[in-house]
């Protein structure tokens, strides 16, 4: 009976993970706006290119990286995979999955002077920046995917940023909480996201990972999302676990996220 009341309360948790943030996104759909534009002032107030600047700073990132692996040291694949094409379309999607993470962790610090003294919705706090770079890394990704693979990549591309967005949505709800009460994370995150990175087949291809470094690749996660999106821009290979991993793991994590955050949620305020 236990057992069946624990699968019970977990499964109702799941469901309020699923459904809460887009309704309290829809139901403060107004307060979300206002408070994109106000983040959005807030990065490019100054500047003469102003909100530009915002679809620049990724796309210049891959423009520098394709300048540095394509022009000056001519990387290849020794396959006949163009490498260049390979890690431009995957590292794009890690700049914003690393955006994401590195925002999430101090995102109820950089706004708790709107939600220190007054009531306020903080459960949309871990959606501002979730939203606004799901825009435009959309934007940035159609373009370099079209550039890269032609038009008839195109399709693919769309979904992408917007399905890892949708896949990141419960750990950026978790590390909101993580990085507020336990403030020494932050110190030590720049370097896991680092290490994540050189563990992830983006730089390399999963067949070129070592065979007893292979089971990385079943644990890592984000492997998986990247084999995803080779698979379905440039139609690389990929198995069901791939697909499989990815969706377990969400359905498992989002019930979980959602609980921490509403329950940490009456404490906010004490840590700030």
């Amino acid at each position: 009976m236990r057992f069946l009341h624990f699968i019970q309360r977990y499964l109702k948790a799941t469901q309020l993970g699923l459904i809460s943030p887009f309704r309290i996104a829809y139901d403060n759909r107004y307060l979300l706006t206002l408070l994109i534009k106000r983040d959005v002032i807030s990065r490019t107030s100054g500047t003469l290119l102003g909100d530009a600047w915002l679809l620049f700073q990724p796309a210049l990132q891959i423009i520098g990286f394709w300048f540095l692996l394509d022009i000056v040291l001519k990387v290849k694949f020794p396959r006949g995979i163009d490498f260049v094409d390979y890690f431009l379309i995957g590292m794009l999607p890690w700049l914003f999955i690393a955006e994401m993470l590195s925002r999430s962790l101090g995102i109820l610090i950089e706004f708790s002077s709107l939600y220190r003294r007054a009531v306020f919705p903080i459960a949309i706090l871990p959606l501002l920046p979730l939203l606004l770079s799901t825009a435009l890394y959309s934007v940035v990704m159609i373009v370099i995917v079209g550039l890269l693979q032609g038009v008839s990549a195109i399709p693919a591309a769309v979904i992408i940023i917007p399905v890892v967005a949708l896949w990141l949505m419960p750990i950026c709800y978790s590390l909101a909480v993580i990085g507020l009460f336990l403030k020494d994370i932050a110190q030590f995150f720049p370097f896991l996201i680092t290490v994540t990175l050189y563990l992830t087949p983006i730089l390399y291809m999963p067949d070129l990972m070592p065979e007893p470094m292979k089971w990385v690749l079943v644990l890592n996660p984000i492997a998986d999302v990247m084999a995803l999106i080779h698979a379905g821009v440039q139609d690389l290979h990929w198995t069901l676990g791939n697909l499989l991993r990815p969706i377990l793991l969400w359905l498992l994590f989002i019930g979980p996220a959602w609980v921490l955050f509403c329950r940490s949620e009456p404490h906010v305020r004490e840590m700030l």
